[in-house]
């Protein structure tokens, strides 16, 4: 399907894979938080962690990408699930099933709405140690400011649709990714890289196969997951793809590709060139002791460029994947019609701007980390519901007449329950007993807070929808 626009009038396709992958790449920038906090739990390990979650993460997709054919007007996870678990009985209001697809795609919406509020802060500390002048005023302040500006730029490039974002998309990526890139390349060119820093430190000495270490292990893949699996973004702009049969996999999995490098070349080039006391000790920025010891003192100057440049990025993927998320759930009637309007170029405004407003709040809390934490609960329960959706989607008659122009290898519903267990219960378990141990339950609370507020806008929307809540466009 080529057309210009949906035959809903909603989302328009404007896009080809080349556009959507440049906006989805910025998911590789998702690392740089977690490269000392990992560290700090298995050491060079981390490495092997990363390749895991990315593998898994192509695991999974195998599954979204069929998904995205099947459904070619359902806007990533939120509607593939909203698509397979929607209720087709319309004179029921209140259906269990419906209520489970909507739940998939509000939690998926909770694992990238965060990213905002958790990158305009530390981008915010950046600019504190790049300009001398603001290293005395308050932190809140300025993080304030730099999420405004941020947000203001980003409605106001994105109001016009999809592929002025990505024209953004095409430029930051040059900007970030490259960099990131060269600087981690650099310590094997200039002999600073030492590979006995990464074989020689494995895992923590006191490292045990029990239950404990196995839920903290379980937990950092809960985490791995939120960053090295993200890439799934790709597919969340299946209705606004010129060609999504086609478009749709080359996105995700150029993507996934692309992940896979960075991810294990990022966490092995700082654990061999500072070893794993030297990202201890530069937990949170450990890219920049890095560029300056291979790049010289102008070295550290880049990084900070490059990782706003990035951060940047990360928030422009977040920003436009909570939108469509809030969209899709809202034309499924899972959210209010309010977060239905587009603009003239079917770009959604009201959840832009919502989404907006609720970041700057989480903007008061400070820090990254606690949201980090719970943003993190809702992309596991996200991943886990959509990949039992795809088993549904498989095995269900009702489906089996629908069109899949990409097809998973055979028997991939098998796998797809594996990996749904293995979010739901297992990575759910591991995030909340790593919570604990850092944050206490505050995080864990705080996440469980935020995705239980979506009975309460659930039920609203039901009452307002009188005309029937079993519509599903996506199969439409």
């Amino acid at each position: 399907m080529s057309d210009e626009k949906n035959e809903s009038g909603g989302l328009q396709r404007t896009i080809d894979w080349k556009q959507g992958l440049a906006i989805a790449l910025g998911v590789p920038m998702l690392i740089l938080p977690s490269i000392g906090y990992f560290a700090s739990y298995v050491w060079a390990f981390a490495i092997i962690v990363w390749a895991l979650s990315v593998f898994q993460g192509f695991m999974q997709n195998f599954a979204y990408g069929e998904l995205a054919t099947m459904f070619p007007k359902a806007s990533g996870l939120p509607g593939y699930a909203q698509s397979v678990f929607g209720s087709r009985n319309k004179n029921k209001r209140y259906d269990l099933s419906k209520l489970l697809g909507g739940f998939s795609a509000w939690s998926y919406w909770f694992a990238w709405n965060p990213v905002l509020a958790i990158y305009s802060i530390l981008i915010g500390s950046y600019l504190k140690s790049l300009v001398p002048a603001l290293a005395d005023l308050p932190d809140i302040p300025i993080y304030l400011v730099t999420g405004a500006v941020v947000f203001v730029l980003l409605i106001l490039v994105n109001y016009r649709g999809l592929s002025s974002g990505a024209t953004l998309g095409y430029i930051l990526a040059a900007l970030s990714l490259a960099p990131l890139i060269i600087i981690s390349i650099a310590p094997f060119a200039t002999g600073h890289f030492e590979l006995s820093n990464i074989t020689g430190y494995w895992l923590p000495a006191d490292w045990s196969w029990d239950i404990n270490h196995i839920l903290i292990l379980l937990g950092l893949f809960a985490m791995a997951q939120w960053s090295a699996c993200a890439w799934e973004t790709a597919a969340i702009y299946g209705p606004e793809y010129k060609q999504p049969k086609s478009d749709v996999p080359k996105a995700l999995f150029i993507c996934g590709s692309i992940c896979l490098v960075t991810y294990i070349l990022v966490q092995s080039a700082c654990t061999g060139t500072l070893g794993i006391e030297g990202i201890l000790a530069e937990p949170f920025s450990p890219m920049l002791p890095m560029a300056r010891m291979t790049l010289g003192s102008i070295g550290g100057v880049l990084s900070i460029l490059m990782l706003i440049a990035a951060m940047v990025l990360i928030i422009q993927t977040a920003f436009l994947g909570a939108s469509r998320a809030m969209y899709s759930m809202a034309e499924e009637g899972n959210l209010p019609k309010f977060f239905e309007k587009m603009t003239p170029h079917g770009t959604p405004i009201n959840a832009m701007i919502v989404i907006a407003l609720l970041n700057m709040g989480f903007i008061f809390l400070g820090t990254p980390a606690a949201i980090v934490a719970a943003s993190a609960i809702g992309y596991v329960c996200a991943n886990g519901i959509s990949l039992l959706a795809y088993v549904k989607a498989k095995i269900d008659p009702k489906f089996s007449k629908l069109e899949r122009p990409f097809k998973a290898p055979g028997g991939w519903q098998y796998v797809a329950l594996f990996f749904g267990l293995f979010n739901l219960p297992l990575c759910l378990i591991g995030i909340i007993y790593l919570n604990s141990l850092e944050l206490g339950w505050t995080s864990t609370i705080v996440g469980f807070v935020v995705l239980s507020l979506y009975i309460p806008l659930w039920i609203y929307s039901q009452k307002e929808n009188d005309a029937g809540v079993g519509k599903n466009p996506a199969l439409d």
